[in-house]
């Protein structure tokens, strides 16, 4: 017993003093005459050649030389250098192929960029005239220093809201130098000794005379306008191809100029970028012409001719006093009809506040159109599209179409 613990504490002695030897990596080489028995000397095997032979075997310098990129070098610099083999003809047709491809990739989008800055780069040119017959032609869309662009209002999804800095809308936030067109700088009368009984007239419908000058137009409140315009006229020529054709051409600059100075206001720049899309609608064929919110669509002309009315009507109207919310009556000034539904309600855009609202011919007038307030021309636009594509409503007014006619529900 003693002796077999012994040998084993023998053994495992011997195997930690004694290195680890991996496969053939060493060779034990036993010395006789030991009497613990034989003793492991490490022998190093041969070192393996590094690095290892190719596979293909090793190129020689004739194949390096012939191998080896020659660098370019002009034949100016290096007269003496021998010249290059030409190019076969296979390979001198495809670059010439290529060649006459890129040159007509980059002529044409030259051609492109000259012509959107022509149309929509083009310094506007101030035209004036005393009347409408004396105005010249001029560009329908014109930059816009003032309104840089247009977003979706991310808490509803709808309406279209103003982004960055706004010129002033109204005309008496200009200097006389500023001014698009003159600035009235008389005082305004003093309406303070005014009987309460009496009358006091709409200082709104009863502009100073100016002269009409076309403003300009932003690029990207034209195209974010169009691109309403363009999803509502897809889906009336594909769902209601008779209200299609009720659509007006598009107006003239100089036609809104005229009406702005004759109304002595500013239209917001959605609305007239509407209105060089479509002047309004007409009926055709016995079709009502398309509109919003149960309204027919209204041209320049009949925007200014309302207006007229609606002010003429106003000054009889003895319910205006100091002090009065023009927003709280049924009708003020600076109101733009834009919509009718011949029954002397109205469609209109508060042309300071820039939202949409309705008046009615009991004397009301609200900016919830359809139970829901429209913060723009282009939001209404904008959620009149939503609801063809979509079957939904703009508040309680949905579409509908009957006969190829469209029409608008009102639903709970």
């Amino acid at each position: 017993m003693a002796a077999a613990v012994a040998a084993i504490v023998v053994a495992v002695l011997r195997l930690r003093r004694s290195p680890a030897v991996p496969g053939d990596a060493l060779r034990a080489k036993i010395a006789p005459g030991s009497g613990l028995g034989p003793e492991a000397e490490a022998v190093p095997a041969p070192s393996p050649q590094w690095p290892p032979a190719p596979i293909l075997g090793t190129p020689t310098a004739d194949d390096l030389k012939r191998y080896a990129v020659r660098p370019y070098i002009p034949r100016f610099l290096a007269p003496d250098s021998p010249p290059r083999k030409p190019l076969d003809d296979l390979t001198r047709r495809r670059l010439t192929r290529w060649g006459a491809v890129a040159v007509t990739l980059c002529l044409l989008v030259f051609g492109t960029q000259a012509l959107e800055n022509a149309t929509f780069s083009k310094e506007a040119t101030a035209t004036e005239a005393t009347g409408e017959t004396r105005f010249g032609d001029m560009p329908e869309t014109l930059i816009d220093p003032c309104v840089p662009g247009w977003e979706p209002d991310p808490a509803t999804g709808m309406a279209g809201d103003r982004v960055g800095t706004l010129c002033e809308e109204d005309a008496s936030g200009w200097s006389q130098a500023e001014a698009p067109f003159p600035v009235d700088t008389a005082q305004a009368p003093d309406t303070t000794a005014t009987a309460p009984d009496e009358t006091v007239p709409d200082a709104d419908c009863h502009p100073a005379t100016r002269t009409p000058r076309a403003r300009p137009l932003s690029p990207r409140v034209v195209r974010a306008v169009n691109r309403q315009w363009a999803r509502i006229e897809k889906w009336l020529k594909a769902n209601a191809p008779a209200s299609y054709r009720t659509l007006g051409s598009p107006a003239r600059a100089r036609t809104i100029a005229v009406a702005e100075a004759q109304m002595g206001l500013r239209f917001p720049n959605d609305l007239r970028a509407s209105l060089l899309r479509h002047n309004g609608a007409v009926a055709a064929g016995g079709s009502w012409p398309f509109g919003f919110l149960g309204n027919a669509g209204m041209g320049v002309r009949e925007i200014r001719d309302t207006w007229r009315m609606l002010c003429g009507i106003d000054d009889k109207v003895e319910d205006r006093g100091e002090g009065s919310d023009p927003r709280a009556e049924w009708w003020d000034g600076r109101m733009i009809p834009f919509g009718t539904d011949g029954s002397g309600n109205h469609l209109v855009v508060d042309s300071v506040m820039r939202d949409v609202g309705e008046t009615d011919h009991e004397g009301r007038m609200s900016f919830t159109p359809g139970g829901i307030p429209i913060r723009s021309h282009y939001a209404l636009l904008k959620a009149v599209a939503d609801a063809m594509e979509t079957g939904g409503a703009v508040g309680y007014w949905k579409p509908r179409v009957t006969g190829g006619e469209f029409d608008w529900d009102i639903v709970n």
